[in-house]
């Protein structure tokens, strides 16, 4: 079943919407308006969450980029599943997304680090990220040694790169008065599959 849309929430593709929204949150947000609340579990079912820049909204998936041996790669390695809510206070809106979760090609985190300033590059080099950690200075002794090893054209280390979130459900979200808020969810059950949308109550 689907529903009539109008207004923010017209169109037939999910990701058009998406993107749309988030070009009005870069006007309005003072602070990264890509910004959004990645949501993981551990082997266990413990749910974990965390804020992460999320870097593209491409035909068929939403792109984020990490420490493939931090904690929330190791648990999507294991699950292979995410989700995440991308929330703008200016505008009053927000879009929640779950799906499967696959690597993104070693050419796309390739030309995203090249992309990255000098200072984030030799980073991801010398943060293991997510491990005890003695003090800020031995971090910024690892900078400094790696930035010596790597020089001014560090290649992307092995162990860095994107992921992929490809949904099954999407969900767009916009206040409304006297709590009477405006939710309409996408769900299919592959990506291959045709998108049905349905209103939801507030």
């Amino acid at each position: 079943m689907s529903v009539k849309r109008s207004g923010i929430f017209k169109g037939d593709n999910p990701f058009e919407i998406a993107r749309n929204w988030l070009t009005e949150a870069e006007a309005s947000e003072v602070n990264d308006p890509n910004a959004i609340a990645l949501s993981t579990v551990d082997p266990d079912g413990m749910p974990n969450a965390r804020m992460v820049l999320l870097k593209a909204i491409e035909d068929d998936a939403f792109v984020f980029f990490t420490n493939y041996e931090s904690a929330k790669a190791v648990e999507i390695e294991s699950a292979g599943k995410a989700a995440f809510v991308m929330h703008w206070k200016s505008l009053q809106r927000q879009v929640r997304v779950r799906g499967k979760v696959v690597r993104e090609t070693a050419e796309a985190s390739d030309a995203y680090y090249a992309s990255r300033a000098l200072g984030s590059r030799i980073g991801a080099w010398a943060s293991k990220q997510s491990q005890p950690l003695t003090s800020k200075m031995a971090l910024m002794e690892s900078v400094a040694k790696e930035g010596v090893k790597h020089g001014t054209s560090p290649k992307r280390p092995p162990f860095w790169g994107g992921y992929r979130i490809v949904p099954t459900e999407i969900e767009f979200w916009a206040a409304g008065e006297f709590r009477l808020h405006d939710r309409f969810r996408w769900t299919r059950s592959t990506e291959l599959d045709i998108w049905t949308v349905v209103r939801l109550n507030p």
